[in-house]
């Protein structure tokens, strides 16, 4: 039974594609493109923190991450304060009108990932979330 089912990454890769592109009309609604959400989410789930870290824990360049912190602080979505520690780095935290922005964008999200697996029983759902959950959490030492 092992050899007949697909690869872990190929089933990864297509669940991933498939959230990612369900995912964007539901951010395109909030206005939100998918690298801002991601830096929002990153912001939302730990204290205010550093663009270096931040690069780091988002796995997005630091030159790269510079146009969007600009993007997201110019809508009023995070503020960014230059850091007591070193005066050259900036600490990032999400405004509360990002943390509301965040909400609807998760809350509209859980939405659409309830219709999407509407067809497995409850039981069934929550127990792949959780699985999910802990592969995920399992897999951040791997990088």
């Amino acid at each position: 039974m092992d050899e007949q089912r697909h690869d872990l990454g190929a089933m990864f890769v297509r669940l991933g594609q498939v959230m990612i592109n369900a995912e964007l009309p539901v951010l395109e609604a909030h206005d939100v493109e998918m690298w801002d959400y991601v830096i929002l989410i990153a912001l939302r789930d730990g204290p205010a923190q550093s663009q270096s870290r931040l690069a780091a824990a988002t796995r997005r360049d630091k030159t790269r991450l510079i146009p969007i912190l600009d993007r997201l602080e110019g809508q009023g979505l995070l503020r960014r304060e230059p850091d007591p520690a070193d005066r050259r780095n900036r600490i990032v935290d999400l405004t509360e009108p990002g943390r509301a922005l965040v909400a609807d964008c998760q809350g509209a999200i859980r939405r659409m990932e309830h219709e999407l697996l509407a067809e497995l029983p409850e039981a069934d759902r929550v127990s792949f979330i959780t699985q999910l959950e802990r592969v995920s959490a399992l897999l951040r030492v791997w990088g």
